[in-house]
């Protein structure tokens, strides 16, 4: 979502009837229209699971996957990555779950030879998994690496092709993985095909997110005290402009508008617990910060591109259930609603 990659919005659907790729018309599935939100569950329990949200009823439909296959998630949720008729859920506590996204009945399942997955990007009929690999005695991750299957609906681990510490995001372009690596500031191409990194970037913050436009892949970045956009030319895969602004302690959770426009969730630690939602926006070569809301607890953020609306997910300090506040452009509180055990992204499509 990542901020797809977690966090990427879709336009809502409006009408009764989806269309396939042979141009015949279908009824919508139970869970294809509305908002689906990822709870990432308890450390210890594994108690994750996603909620459906119906935006125009407000109806809330709780533990969806429980609901549809007879058993728990039984995880920690990490990441929703949508592709096509596809919907994986990516668990750091080892697996990843393959459910169809308009029923969410279980297709497969990758269970094995992972250690701390966080996204999933899918090239041609394989599945690359951004994993941080084992912790050493220092908590440390040397031993990162993406994971190949060869299979859509899951399998067995193929590869681990060795990368920079703790990858977050994937970009899948024709040929190509972009790997965001968190902890030493790299981007990484690795050559689907082979299965190799053939090219390495250095930044000087730390990747996050990717969100491509045209031609063009935005990089999401951050250092302590400062938000840096790159940009990628997909083409030639080398970097291109860098946008960057003043904000405290940015997380890695952003969202973009689909328009021109990104919201991102700040968070300070003990003894401050200052959290708050920045609407960043990119004119000509400057970026701007706005502060639309303070608190504690904030977790995750989305936004809702035909209602113009903010979801931001507050985690109560995992004690107990999580909520979402829904905010409007400008930082009104629309309404606010109990969700699961520590909501931290959103699939709006």
């Amino acid at each position: 979502m990542n901020l797809k990659q977690l966090l990427w919005a879709f336009a809502l659907i409006s009408v009764s009837f989806a269309c396939s790729d042979s141009g015949d018309e279908k009824p919508l599935g139970k869970y294809d229209n509305g908002i689906l939100i990822m709870n990432e569950g308890n450390f210890g329990t594994n108690d994750g699971e996603v909620f459906h949200l119906n935006p125009n009823t407000q109806e809330l439909l709780p533990n969806i996957f429980e609901a549809e296959n007879s058993r728990p998630f039984a995880g920690l949720i990490q990441d929703m990555v949508l592709e096509d008729d596809r919907l994986y859920l990516v668990a750091n506590t080892g697996k990843v779950e393959i459910v169809n996204p308009a029923d969410f009945k279980s297709r497969g399942a990758i269970t094995a030879e992972l250690d701390i997955p966080r996204s999933l990007a899918v090239n041609g009929n394989k599945l690359f998994i951004s994993d941080y690999g084992p912790y050493d005695e220092t908590y440390a991750n040397p031993d990162s690496y993406i994971a190949v299957v060869n299979g859509l609906d899951g399998g067995v681990v193929s590869k681990k092709i060795a990368v920079s510490s703790r990858p977050e995001d994937l970009f899948s372009y024709q040929n190509y993985i972009i790997v965001a690596g968190t902890n030493e500031n790299k981007i990484e191409i690795i050559d689907a095909t082979q299965e190799a990194v053939i090219s390495t970037l250095d930044l000087d913050a730390s990747p996050r997110q990717f969100h491509a436009e045209g031609g063009t892949l935005w990089i999401y970045a951050v250092t302590p005290d400062e938000v840096i956009f790159y940009t990628l030319n997909l083409s030639s895969l080398t970097l291109g402009n860098t946008y960057s602004v003043p904000v405290t302690k940015p997380t890695g959770r952003i969202v973009f508008d689909g328009d021109d426009k990104m919201y991102i969730v700040t968070s300070s630690d003990w003894p401050e617990y200052n959290d708050a939602i920045f609407e960043l926006e990119i004119e000509g070569s400057t970026v701007t910060a706005t502060e639309l809301m303070t608190g504690t607890g904030f977790y995750g953020i989305g936004f809702d591109d035909e209602r113009d609306q903010i979801y931001v997910a507050n985690s109560n300090g995992f004690q107990g259930n999580g909520t979402v506040t829904v905010l409007s452009e400008t930082g009104s509180v629309v309404r606010t609603f109990e969700v699961g055990r520590g909501p931290s992204g959103f699939l709006v499509y």
